[in-house]
Protein backbone atom coordinates (compact mmCIF):
# COMPACT_ATOMS: atom_id res chain seq x y z
CA UNK A 1 0.00 0.00 0.00
CA UNK A 2 2.97 2.32 -0.57
CA UNK A 3 1.09 4.62 -2.94
CA UNK A 4 2.28 8.17 -3.55
CA UNK A 5 -0.27 11.02 -3.82
CA UNK A 6 0.80 11.88 -7.38
CA UNK A 7 0.12 8.26 -8.40
CA UNK A 8 -3.47 8.68 -7.26
CA UNK A 9 -3.90 11.79 -9.41
CA UNK A 10 -2.66 9.98 -12.54
CA UNK A 11 -4.20 6.56 -12.00
CA UNK A 12 -7.80 7.52 -12.80
CA UNK A 13 -6.83 9.12 -16.10
CA UNK A 14 -4.60 6.18 -17.00
CA UNK A 15 -7.30 3.63 -16.25
CA UNK A 16 -9.90 5.52 -18.28
CA UNK A 17 -7.52 5.85 -21.23
CA UNK A 18 -6.49 2.20 -21.03
CA UNK A 19 -10.08 0.92 -21.02
CA UNK A 20 -10.98 3.16 -23.97
CA UNK A 21 -7.92 1.98 -25.87
CA UNK A 22 -8.75 -1.68 -25.24
CA UNK A 23 -12.33 -1.17 -26.42
CA UNK A 24 -11.21 0.43 -29.67
CA UNK A 25 -8.55 -2.24 -30.11
CA UNK A 26 -11.28 -4.89 -29.77
CA UNK A 27 -13.31 -3.11 -32.45
CA UNK A 28 -16.29 -2.56 -30.16
CA UNK A 29 -18.53 0.47 -29.88
CA UNK A 30 -19.54 1.75 -26.49
CA UNK A 31 -23.05 0.42 -27.11
CA UNK A 32 -21.86 -3.10 -27.93
CA UNK A 33 -19.49 -3.21 -24.96
CA UNK A 34 -22.23 -1.97 -22.65
CA UNK A 35 -24.51 -4.78 -23.83
CA UNK A 36 -21.79 -7.38 -23.18
CA UNK A 37 -21.17 -5.99 -19.68
CA UNK A 38 -24.83 -5.48 -18.77
CA UNK A 39 -24.12 -1.78 -18.25
CA UNK A 40 -25.58 1.36 -19.77
CA UNK A 41 -23.71 2.99 -22.62
CA UNK A 42 -23.68 6.24 -20.65
CA UNK A 43 -21.84 4.51 -17.77
CA UNK A 44 -19.21 3.16 -20.16
CA UNK A 45 -18.82 6.69 -21.54
CA UNK A 46 -18.45 8.20 -18.05
CA UNK A 47 -15.85 5.58 -17.08
CA UNK A 48 -13.83 6.16 -20.24
CA UNK A 49 -14.08 9.91 -19.75
CA UNK A 50 -12.83 9.60 -16.14
CA UNK A 51 -16.07 11.22 -14.96
CA UNK A 52 -16.91 8.33 -12.64
CA UNK A 53 -14.69 5.97 -10.63
CA UNK A 54 -15.45 2.37 -11.67
CA UNK A 55 -15.62 -0.29 -8.98
CA UNK A 56 -13.37 -3.33 -9.24
CA UNK A 57 -16.43 -5.35 -10.27
CA UNK A 58 -17.13 -2.81 -13.05
CA UNK A 59 -13.58 -3.16 -14.36
CA UNK A 60 -13.74 -6.96 -14.20
CA UNK A 61 -16.98 -6.91 -16.21
CA UNK A 62 -15.51 -4.61 -18.83
CA UNK A 63 -12.38 -6.74 -19.19
CA UNK A 64 -14.54 -9.84 -19.57
CA UNK A 65 -16.66 -8.07 -22.18
CA UNK A 66 -13.50 -7.09 -24.06
CA UNK A 67 -12.13 -10.62 -23.92
CA UNK A 68 -8.88 -9.26 -22.49
CA UNK A 69 -5.96 -11.66 -21.99
CA UNK A 70 -4.98 -12.70 -18.48
CA UNK A 71 -1.81 -10.58 -18.69
CA UNK A 72 -3.71 -7.47 -19.78
CA UNK A 73 -6.44 -8.07 -17.20
CA UNK A 74 -3.85 -8.34 -14.40
CA UNK A 75 -2.23 -5.06 -15.48
CA UNK A 76 -5.54 -3.22 -15.67
CA UNK A 77 -6.79 -4.61 -12.35
CA UNK A 78 -3.57 -3.52 -10.62
CA UNK A 79 -4.21 0.02 -11.87
CA UNK A 80 -7.89 -0.22 -10.91
CA UNK A 81 -6.90 -1.08 -7.34
CA UNK A 82 -4.88 2.14 -7.12
CA UNK A 83 -7.85 4.17 -8.36
CA UNK A 84 -9.84 2.81 -5.42
CA UNK A 85 -7.56 4.90 -3.22
CA UNK A 86 -8.30 8.59 -2.74
CA UNK A 87 -5.76 11.14 -1.51
CA UNK A 88 -7.11 14.01 0.58
CA UNK A 89 -4.50 16.75 0.80
CA UNK A 90 -4.57 18.61 4.12
CA UNK A 91 -4.16 22.02 2.51
CA UNK A 92 -6.96 21.25 0.06
CA UNK A 93 -9.18 20.16 2.95
CA UNK A 94 -8.55 23.48 4.68
CA UNK A 95 -9.46 25.36 1.52
CA UNK A 96 -12.60 23.27 1.14
CA UNK A 97 -13.53 23.86 4.77
CA UNK A 98 -13.04 21.66 7.82
CA UNK A 99 -16.78 21.80 8.50
CA UNK A 100 -17.46 19.95 5.23
CA UNK A 101 -14.99 17.26 6.29
CA UNK A 102 -16.84 16.85 9.59
CA UNK A 103 -20.15 16.41 7.76
CA UNK A 104 -18.54 13.83 5.48
CA UNK A 105 -17.24 11.90 8.49
CA UNK A 106 -20.63 12.07 10.18
CA UNK A 107 -22.17 10.49 7.09
CA UNK A 108 -19.64 7.64 7.13
CA UNK A 109 -20.17 7.11 10.85
CA UNK A 110 -23.95 6.99 10.43
CA UNK A 111 -23.68 4.05 8.02
CA UNK A 112 -20.97 2.16 9.95
CA UNK A 113 -21.59 -0.48 12.61
CA UNK A 114 -18.09 -1.64 13.56
CA UNK A 115 -15.33 0.95 14.04
CA UNK A 116 -11.64 0.27 14.60
CA UNK A 117 -9.18 3.08 15.35
CA UNK A 118 -5.42 2.78 15.71
CA UNK A 119 -4.13 6.08 17.11
CA UNK A 120 -0.39 6.55 16.91
CA UNK A 121 0.35 10.06 18.15
CA UNK A 122 -2.85 11.81 19.31
CA UNK A 123 -6.41 11.05 20.39
CA UNK A 124 -9.09 11.30 17.71
CA UNK A 125 -11.88 13.89 17.85
CA UNK A 126 -14.50 11.38 19.02
CA UNK A 127 -12.49 10.91 22.22
CA UNK A 128 -11.42 14.50 22.80
CA UNK A 129 -12.50 17.18 25.25
CA UNK A 130 -13.18 20.67 23.79
CA UNK A 131 -9.79 22.12 24.80
CA UNK A 132 -8.01 19.22 23.09
CA UNK A 133 -10.07 19.60 19.92
CA UNK A 134 -9.41 23.34 19.78
CA UNK A 135 -5.66 22.87 20.01
CA UNK A 136 -5.67 19.99 17.52
CA UNK A 137 -7.03 22.29 14.80
CA UNK A 138 -5.01 25.36 15.75
CA UNK A 139 -3.56 25.51 12.22
CA UNK A 140 -7.06 25.82 10.73
CA UNK A 141 -8.14 29.28 9.53
CA UNK A 142 -9.75 31.09 12.52
CA UNK A 143 -13.02 31.59 10.65
CA UNK A 144 -13.48 27.82 10.41
CA UNK A 145 -12.48 26.86 13.94
CA UNK A 146 -15.66 27.52 15.95
CA UNK A 147 -17.92 25.62 13.54
CA UNK A 148 -15.41 22.77 13.23
CA UNK A 149 -15.19 22.38 17.02
CA UNK A 150 -18.97 22.36 17.31
CA UNK A 151 -19.33 19.72 14.60
CA UNK A 152 -16.59 17.55 16.12
CA UNK A 153 -18.37 17.62 19.47
CA UNK A 154 -21.72 16.83 17.82
CA UNK A 155 -20.17 13.79 16.15
CA UNK A 156 -19.32 12.34 19.58
CA UNK A 157 -23.01 11.46 19.99
CA UNK A 158 -22.38 8.44 17.74
CA UNK A 159 -20.55 6.81 20.67
CA UNK A 160 -23.87 6.59 22.53
CA UNK A 161 -25.47 4.46 19.82
CA UNK A 162 -25.42 0.98 21.34
CA UNK A 163 -26.06 -0.61 17.94
CA UNK A 164 -22.51 0.38 17.00
CA UNK A 165 -19.27 -1.04 18.41
CA UNK A 166 -15.97 0.80 18.75
CA UNK A 167 -12.45 -0.45 19.38
CA UNK A 168 -9.81 2.19 20.01
CA UNK A 169 -6.14 1.30 20.35
CA UNK A 170 -3.91 4.18 21.47
CA UNK A 171 -0.17 4.12 21.91
CA UNK A 172 1.16 5.61 25.13
CA UNK A 173 2.44 8.50 23.01
CA UNK A 174 -1.09 9.18 21.73
CA UNK A 175 -2.47 9.24 25.27
CA UNK A 176 0.27 11.31 26.89
CA UNK A 177 1.31 13.74 24.15
CA UNK A 178 1.04 17.12 25.96
CA UNK A 179 -1.13 18.93 23.45
CA UNK A 180 -2.86 21.07 26.10
CA UNK A 181 -2.16 22.22 29.65
CA UNK A 182 -1.42 19.58 32.34
CA UNK A 183 -4.86 19.97 33.96
CA UNK A 184 -6.60 19.64 30.60
CA UNK A 185 -4.45 16.62 29.75
CA UNK A 186 -5.52 14.95 32.98
CA UNK A 187 -9.16 15.59 32.06
CA UNK A 188 -8.55 14.26 28.55
CA UNK A 189 -7.11 11.02 29.92
CA UNK A 190 -9.98 10.77 32.41
CA UNK A 191 -12.37 10.92 29.46
CA UNK A 192 -10.65 7.93 27.87
CA UNK A 193 -11.03 5.94 31.08
CA UNK A 194 -14.69 6.93 31.41
CA UNK A 195 -15.52 5.97 27.82
CA UNK A 196 -13.81 2.61 28.29
CA UNK A 197 -16.65 1.63 30.66
CA UNK A 198 -19.31 1.89 27.94
CA UNK A 199 -20.53 -1.51 26.83
CA UNK A 200 -20.05 -0.73 23.13
CA UNK A 201 -16.52 0.68 23.50
CA UNK A 202 -13.22 -1.17 23.93
CA UNK A 203 -10.34 1.11 24.85
CA UNK A 204 -6.89 -0.41 24.49
CA UNK A 205 -3.47 1.10 25.21
CA UNK A 206 -0.01 0.09 24.04
CA UNK A 207 2.69 1.14 26.54
CA UNK A 208 5.97 2.36 25.09
CA UNK A 209 7.83 -0.71 26.37
CA UNK A 210 5.68 -3.13 24.36
CA UNK A 211 7.09 -4.10 20.94
CA UNK A 212 4.01 -4.85 18.88
CA UNK A 213 5.25 -4.18 15.34
CA UNK A 214 8.47 -4.13 13.34
CA UNK A 215 7.01 -2.10 10.45
CA UNK A 216 6.49 1.69 10.14
CA UNK A 217 3.33 2.87 11.92
CA UNK A 218 0.52 5.19 10.87
CA UNK A 219 -2.76 6.28 12.37
CA UNK A 220 -5.60 4.48 10.62
CA UNK A 221 -9.34 3.82 10.90
CA UNK A 222 -11.37 0.94 9.49
CA UNK A 223 -15.13 1.33 8.98
CA UNK A 224 -16.76 -2.12 8.95
CA UNK A 225 -14.89 -4.02 6.23
CA UNK A 226 -15.66 -1.60 3.40
CA UNK A 227 -13.58 1.53 3.95
CA UNK A 228 -10.33 2.52 5.64
CA UNK A 229 -8.30 5.70 6.04
CA UNK A 230 -4.62 6.24 6.81
CA UNK A 231 -3.60 9.64 8.14
CA UNK A 232 -0.31 11.51 7.87
CA UNK A 233 0.66 15.08 8.60
CA UNK A 234 0.21 15.85 4.88
CA UNK A 235 -3.30 14.44 4.51
CA UNK A 236 -5.20 11.17 4.42
CA UNK A 237 -5.50 8.25 2.02
CA UNK A 238 -8.91 6.60 1.68
CA UNK A 239 -8.95 2.91 0.71
CA UNK A 240 -11.98 1.13 -0.75
CA UNK A 241 -10.36 -1.93 -2.28
CA UNK A 242 -11.32 -4.95 -0.10
CA UNK A 243 -7.73 -6.26 -0.24
CA UNK A 244 -6.38 -3.05 1.29
CA UNK A 245 -9.15 -2.86 3.88
CA UNK A 246 -8.61 -6.48 4.93
CA UNK A 247 -4.86 -5.87 5.13
CA UNK A 248 -5.49 -3.08 7.66
CA UNK A 249 -7.96 -5.26 9.55
CA UNK A 250 -5.24 -7.89 9.87
CA UNK A 251 -2.76 -5.29 11.07
CA UNK A 252 -5.28 -4.00 13.61
CA UNK A 253 -5.86 -7.51 14.91
CA UNK A 254 -2.13 -8.02 15.46
CA UNK A 255 -1.90 -4.75 17.43
CA UNK A 256 -5.01 -5.69 19.40
CA UNK A 257 -3.30 -8.85 20.61
CA UNK A 258 -0.65 -6.74 22.38
CA UNK A 259 -2.94 -3.98 23.70
CA UNK A 260 -4.07 -3.70 27.31
CA UNK A 261 -7.83 -3.39 27.89
CA UNK A 262 -10.32 -3.20 30.76
CA UNK A 263 -9.26 -2.57 34.35
CA UNK A 264 -5.57 -2.87 33.50
CA UNK A 265 -5.91 -0.16 30.87
CA UNK A 266 -7.85 2.08 33.24
CA UNK A 267 -5.13 1.64 35.88
CA UNK A 268 -2.49 2.82 33.40
CA UNK A 269 -4.67 5.73 32.33
CA UNK A 270 -5.16 6.71 35.97
CA UNK A 271 -1.40 6.70 36.56
CA UNK A 272 -0.75 8.82 33.49
CA UNK A 273 -3.48 11.31 34.43
CA UNK A 274 -2.07 11.58 37.95
CA UNK A 275 1.38 12.46 36.58
CA UNK A 276 -0.16 15.42 34.76
CA UNK A 277 -1.97 16.51 37.91
CA UNK A 278 1.27 16.43 39.87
Amino acid sequence: MAIQPDQLDRSGLELAAMLKHLRKQAGLSGVRLAARCNMSQSKISRIEGNRVRPSLVDVEQILKGLGASSVTAAEVMALARITQTEWQDRRALHRKGLDKKQLELAGIEASTVDFRYFLLSMATGLLAIPEYIKESIADTPPAQQAKAISLKLERQAVLLDRSKSFTFILTEQAVRYPLVSPDAMAMQIDRLASLSRQVNIRMGVLPIGVKFSSTPLSTFTVYDDRLATIETDLGAAVFRDPKDVHSLLGRFGSYEAYAIFGDDARELLSQWAWKFRR
